[in-house]
């Protein structure tokens, strides 16, 4: 592959790459499947077809091949591409941006997150509650890969992702803009559903290892904990937590304003 490129997969996958316009340099289909589906009218062929319909149309390299060894074990789902890496952007770039549309920034921080699955799944539903940025340290974090991207389901094209060398330093500079920063533990004991997320927020979530760190900890303005039912498991997931707290703070805005 070129430098700074990255293989991708799956048709979720490309097809929220290509809804990006991302550069695409090469697409490869799996010319067996496509043999036998040509005629076939569910959506996921439906988006094959617009696949090579866009290929076509902006000159990108297509190729059918049979044997996808390199990633058999993965859900290619019969398609993979190259494309352009995913650019990382820098937060204080952003923050005015959001302002400037009008919007209420919702952002979260990511204490060493590792697990790609875990990853995949916070963008995923970060992309579909609308937050507005994801900030990581550049040290200690998931890489942005293949599985990454694939976990995500094409989420990683909809939503920044912002690696920073100081989060110390990132935490103060959005206090500073009015933005209220919590941190997402079950060590503390405030129940998230007494606090108000209508205003500008930023949410640290923890790996389930370590959670989070204690100097992040004293920099937040409240910590929130998800409620568990006596006797029960004594955390969550943490892309589970990420999704919980996401959709307590969209029912606030939305259905509460």
């Amino acid at each position: 592959m070129k430098k700074n490129t990255i293989m991708i997969y799956g048709i979720n996958t490309l097809y929220e790459a290509i809804k990006s316009k991302i550069k695409i340099y090469k697409i490869y289909l799996n010319k067996k499947n496509n043999k036998n589906n040509k005629n076939n009218k569910n959506n996921k062929n439906k988006k094959i077809k617009k696949i090579i319909k866009y290929s076509k149309k902006n000159n990108i390299s297509l190729n059918e091949i049979i044997n996808f060894k390199k990633i058999e074990k993965k859900n290619h789902q019969g398609v993979f591409a190259i494309i352009d890496h995913i650019q990382l952007l820098k937060i204080e770039n952003i923050i005015p941006m959001i302002y400037n549309s009008g919007k209420i920034p919702l952002l979260i921080i990511l204490d060493s997150i590792t697990d790609v699955r875990n990853f995949g799944s916070i963008v995923r539903t970060s992309a579909c509650t609308g937050v507005d940025a994801i900030i990581m340290a550049t040290k200690n974090s998931v890489t942005i890969n293949s599985d990454s991207i694939k976990t995500s389901s094409g989420g990683i094209f909809k939503i920044p992702i912002c690696k920073e060398k100081n989060i110390i330093k990132i935490i103060r500079y959005l206090k500073s803009f009015g933005i209220q920063v919590i941190a997402v533990t079950e060590k503390t004991d405030n129940i998230c559903y007494k606090f108000n997320y209508k205003n500008p927020t930023a949410f640290i979530l923890g790996s389930e290892e370590k959670g989070i760190s204690k100097k992040y900890l004293s920099l937040c303005n409240n910590t929130v904990k998800l409620p568990l039912i006596k006797n029960s498991l004594t955390s969550l997931n943490v892309s589970v937590a990420c999704g919980a707290i996401l959709y307590e703070t969209i029912r606030q805005r939305l259905i509460e304003s």
